[in-house]
């Protein structure tokens, strides 16, 4: 039995594939399924130690993307990324064939229309998965013909064909799903009794609130230690701001920025947080798994329609407040931050919403849907 994954580009694509790749080994283990194969087609294997770790075998593949801004110069590079899209067709189509695989599993975005489409044209079962309220272009177009569409909001529900779609919950990595408490804050140098405030910018960082937590830096250290996942690509220019700004505060040590927090280190970090400040993509779900209230700050409405309708959606179940990117300031973070702190009874309900909200069964409903596809399709063959 064969399983193809695609998707990609960011953590909100891959880390689900690996969450439901997880799932599908145990359940093969657990219903004694042999010969289990999984393979992940993308233009970028993202996580190649990850990958490896999950038994996935990487198959490289190309796509282009559509850009709805830019102006000239996305222009010119919608241009030349046709081109790299009819090479990545051709080139799933042939990969796909010489596998043929028995679903193809995907989570959306430019990087996997190549190899759904190779799978339409080979007539193999598709399953997909959507993380946003507002479905994608590239899902939207896949869950015509996919056999089960599952979502995270189900709100997204209504845009898909009546009977597709399942609202599962977004797939979160067990593990991560685990926060820990015991020894976290040895190991993450953080003093005792003081709060703690985690910012995650996703894994791509986000430099509008990488801006506001360091213009708030020196109010926030004074009263809380901040862990700030601040992204690779921003990491060098927020350790020097916040050197410059908390040259001469006496509590500049809790202050923690990283470039990127691994598996072990979010879940020690999530086991300390008071409250979580985050953007509006995946990360919401690991949010609502540890059970942390939030402050949720979605990319500009003009830049990504889905963060905000995300955000909303989530502050709709009691879980978090939404401050808009327009308005977003450093006194304004650190004021709402300081509201949620020194207000146990709110966080009390933020954390029990966010409980709620989540659904720990994610990854394994879809597994299974994967799997009783993969075996009827075996069938047929």
């Amino acid at each position: 039995m064969r399983i193809l994954f695609t998707g990609g580009g960011t953590g909100g694509h891959f880390y689900p594939i690996i969450s439901v790749a997880e799932e599908l080994n145990r359940l093969a283990k657990e219903k004694r399924l042999l010969g289990l194969e999984l393979f992940y087609m993308s233009p970028s294997p993202y996580n190649e130690s990850l990958l490896f770790e999950t038994g996935i075998i990487y198959r490289k593949n190309s796509a282009g993307k559509l850009r709805r801004a830019g102006g000239v110069l996305g222009m010119i590079q919608n241009f030349f990324d046709l081109f790299r899209t009819g090479w990545g067709i051709l080139l799933s189509v042939v990969q796909v064939y010489s596998l043929y695989p028995d679903v193809v599993f995907g989570k959306g975005g430019y990087a996997s229309f190549p190899a759904l489409l190779a799978a339409r044209i080979l007539r193999i079962p598709v399953v997909i998965h959507e993380s946003d309220t507002v479905p994608g272009r590239v899902n939207l177009w896949a869950g015509k013909f996919a056999q089960r569409i599952a979502v995270s909001y189900p709100e997204a529900a209504t845009a898909f064909p009546v009977g597709k779609a399942v609202h599962t919950g977004q797939p979160v990595r067990h593990d991560v799903a685990q926060p820990i408490t015991e020894g976290a804050r040895e190991f993450l140098k953080i003093e005792d009794g003081i709060p703690v405030i985690l910012i995650l910018g996703g894994s791509q960082g986000a430099r509008k609130v990488n801006e506001a937590v360091l213009a708030a830096a020196k109010d926030l250290v004074a009263k809380y230690a901040v862990i700030h996942q601040a992204g690779p690509a921003n990491i060098a220019e927020v350790k020097a701001t916040a050197e410059a700004v908390l040259f001469d505060s006496p509590h500049k040590d809790r202050y923690k920025s990283f470039d990127y927090l691994n598996q072990l280190a979010l879940r020690m970090a999530a086991g300390v947080a008071t409250v979580a400040v985050s953007r509006a993509g995946s990360s919401i779900f690991e949010i609502a798994s540890w059970g942390l209230p939030s402050i949720i700050i979605p990319i500009n409405k003009r830049v990504s329609h889905d963060q905000h309708e995300n955000a909303f959606a989530y502050a709709r179940s009691g879980a978090c407040e939404v401050v808009e990117e327009n308005n977003l300031t450093g006194n304004i973070l650190a004021s709402e931050i300081a509201r949620l702190v020194d207000n146990p009874p709110v966080r009390e309900k933020m954390a029990a919403a966010a409980k709620a909200f989540y659904k720990p069964d994610a990854a394994k409903e879809i597994a299974e849907e994967i799997l009783k596809i993969a075996l009827e399709h075996e069938v047929e063959k």
